[in-house]
């Protein structure tokens, strides 16, 4: 058992909200779940997000192993995201949410 995981909460429900608990967490995997993408791509379909919140949002689940960051020399220097295998797991969940959201508007 490594050190985060003796940090996370002991309810799944709640581990799965401290991952992925936030609008800009959850808009991220939405994004990269379409494909790789790159630092700008995310900023601008994202929208309304700072520069620092996304970095800081990005290194946290690069942290978490949700996505992989590759950096290539070049000149200037090209980043891109993808999502890990632990990232696309997501995906189901992610699934389920556009579902309920396209009930819930239909039924408004």
């Amino acid at each position: 058992m490594n050190e985060k995981t003796k940090e996370l909460p002991a309810c799944p429900v709640e581990t799965t909200l401290t991952l992925i608990g936030n609008k800009w967490k959850v808009l991220i995997i939405r994004d990269l779940l379409q494909g790789t993408k790159r630092f700008g791509e995310l900023k601008k379909s994202i929208g309304s997000v700072s520069q620092k919140v996304l970095t800081s949002q990005l290194r946290a689940m690069e942290e978490d192993g949700l996505i992989h960051r590759e950096v290539y020399a070049e000149v200037p220097p090209r980043v891109e995201y993808s999502l890990t295998e632990l990232g696309w797991s997501l995906k189901p969940i992610l699934d389920a949410m556009v579902n309920w959201g396209n009930n819930y508007k239909n039924q408004a």
